[in-house]
């Protein structure tokens, strides 16, 4: 049952973000920064978290699990260290997936050899 729950609700956000490219003139871009603000700022709301716990991988995972991440770690960095932690909480709380990019992005373009358009 939780797969069918994370597949749901993946799936969901994902027919929302595919509305957007087809009936709006939002870039990709654009798209993807607003979901990133969203979970920040449904996360800020403590409501992304009971989402996360419905659904598992299915809402984490996705940008608006990202968004979540970094409010979370905003908020409590903020806790531990006052007004400081609004500027390291966010980068704390996501060094892992930024780092996992990162490298990810290196390996492929050594593997692949990319080229300029």
């Amino acid at each position: 049952m939780d797969y069918i729950k994370a597949f749901c609700v993946g799936g969901f956000i994902c027919v929302i973000g595919q509305i957007l490219i087809d009936k709006t003139k939002l870039t990709s871009a654009r798209i993807l920064v607003l979901f990133v603000v969203s979970g920040c700022i449904l996360g800020g709301l403590g409501w992304y978290q009971k989402l996360v716990e419905f659904a598992g991988a299915g809402a984490s995972v996705p940008l608006l699990g990202f968004g979540n991440n970094l409010a979370r770690g905003v908020m409590s960095e903020v806790d531990k260290a006052g007004f400081m932690g609004i500027l390291t909480g966010g980068l704390k709380a996501a060094a892992g997936g930024i780092t996992a990019a990162i490298v990810s992005a290196f390996v492929m373009a050594c593997v692949f050899d990319p080229k300029e358009k």
